[in-house]
């Protein structure tokens, strides 16, 4: 059969590209929600901001793909492309950021959390299972984008996968922790959203005058502390500090 490079199979695939305006270059590093496809994304954008390549603006981590921003009077896309394909070869031994756990306290249902009775009724769950079941998780962050903040949370158990609403809410609370299908993510800011809504975070997750913005990023990590509507006014107070 000739010679067979037992090797291959465990190559991660080739990176695939598109293009996304004028201005930006997508990489394409896999599918769906796969913890390995983003460690690689990670070490690939901790490689191309490594590199401080003058044409690259901004590079943006999500879950399977990497946005590269550049000036095109500097770059073309294809030559895009071959510089990340060079890079490829360094992935395994770039350093990325350590991942940091970050526990959140969450005050969940009630005014807080005005779904949590649909989510629980749902999945056939008490509405304090499913806060057990929510609360236990250490949730990985996969992108942070929609608003400043909000963070894409991958590991929601799949007893809590709920469908998002039919209509969205023309306001949802700064702070507000929701499901949406098989994913869960906090609303740093006040916003529109159509996921539903099963507690709230009396934390300031998001501050333009706080170095950084927001207290975690992508590879990073939350849990949710469960506290009590005391606790949260007490915690709120604080924030305003």
């Amino acid at each position: 059969m000739g010679n067979r490079d037992d090797t291959a199979d465990n190559r991660p695939p080739a990176v695939r590209f598109r293009i996304s305006g004028d201005r930006a270059l997508i990489a394409v590093y896999g599918e769906g929600v796969d913890p390995a496809v983003n460690e690689r994304v990670r070490r690939m954008a901790a490689l191309i901001e490594a590199a401080r390549h003058p044409a690259i603006e901004a590079v943006v981590p999500s879950y399977a793909t990497l946005a590269i921003h550049y000036d095109p009077d500097l770059v073309e896309p294809a030559a895009l492309g071959d510089l990340l394909r060079g890079l490829e070869a360094l992935a395994e031994e770039a350093t990325v950021p350590p991942a940091t756990t970050i526990e959140i306290p969450v005050c969940y249902g009630g005014e807080f959390g005005p779904d949590l009775a649909t989510v629980a009724a749902h999945n056939r769950l008490a509405p304090d299972e499913a806060i057990r079941l929510h609360s236990r998780t250490v949730y990985r962050i996969y992108a942070i984008g929609f608003t400043p903040g909000f963070c894409y949370l991958g590991g929601l158990d799949p007893r809590l996968h709920t469908p998002r609403l039919a209509t969205p809410r023309q306001r949802v609370p700064a702070g507000s922790l929701g499901i949406a299908g098989g994913q869960t993510g906090i609303y740093p800011l006040a916003s529109p959203g159509g996921w539903q809504l099963i507690g709230r975070t009396p934390l300031l997750l998001f501050d333009c005058h706080r170095t950084p913005p927001v207290p975690y990023r992508p590879g990073d990590a939350i849990r949710f502390r469960p506290i009590s509507a005391d606790a949260f006014y007490r915690l709120a107070g604080e924030a305003k500090r």
